[in-house]
């Protein structure tokens, strides 16, 4: 088992946000974690980064908890994450964007050797490694924040939503990269609203709600139950 969540509670002020979340992610795989809006998907995510810690349970990673380790040494065991947002920083290129993801990684003395080998991934990117990060269209974008992701060679990879604004060709182009990048040999936790193309591409997926999960199983038996898409998954 390479992550565990182990009954984990979490808050955001007096909002108890997640209730008793628990969920695993066993080395290789691509996990996703589905829900409605508000569910508690990327609170799950930050929880596990420790970005919003949480007040009791216990997060496990490669055996060892993690649960109260701030968020940089968490980053430095192996975690990266791929925020909603993207936030590529303005006033700076590509190549600067990659750099900036590495001033606290394990591999920060390898600079050169996992910029050019994560450009190889992202063809786009690797001819645009001058231009400034924000000047790039919004699948581009989301490209460099899943390879500023990737540059410090994580053993598990936590994205959130990267499909979300993107039109309908370049989502067939993330989901294809999520695989390449699990082909690659790491481990993939997934929150997605495209509940289809998310389902399609894991091994495993687990169902939230309310912030619980309230299911669990093969992603394709997910996809294909009616009860689960119409209590859980349907707005």
């Amino acid at each position: 088992m390479l992550l565990k969540v182990e009954e984990a509670n979490t808050y955001y002020g007096l909002s108890h946000i997640l209730q008793g979340v628990s969920l695993e992610v066993d080395d290789k795989e691509i996990v996703t974690l589905v829900g409605r809006n508000g569910a508690g998907k990327t609170t799950t995510l930050k929880s596990i980064l420790g970005i919003t810690p949480v007040k009791s349970g216990n997060i496990w990673f490669d055996e060892e908890d993690i649960s109260s380790l701030p968020t940089h040494l968490i980053i430095q065991r192996g975690i990266s994450y791929v925020p909603e947002e993207r936030r590529i920083i303005p006033g700076l290129t590509v190549r600067e964007n990659l750099k900036l993801a590495l001033l606290k990684s394990r591999n920060r003395n390898r600079e050169s050797e996992m910029i050019d080998r994560i450009a190889e991934y992202f063809p786009v990117l690797k001819a645009r490694l001058s231009q400034q990060g924000t000047s790039l269209s919004g699948g581009e974008q989301q490209m460099l924040a899943m390879a500023r992701g990737l540059v410090t060679d994580p053993k598990i990879i936590l994205i959130d939503e990267p499909t979300e604004g993107l039109m309908p060709l370049l989502v067939e182009t993330i989901a294809e990269m999520i695989e390449t990048i699990n082909e690659s040999g790491v481990t993939v936790l997934l929150v997605e609203q495209n509940v289809e193309m998310a389902l399609s591409i894991s091994h495993r997926a687990y169902v939230i709600d309310e912030g619980r999960i309230q299911s669990s199983g093969q992603a394709k038996g997910i996809l294909e139950d009616e009860e689960i898409q119409r209590r859980y998954l349907t707005v």
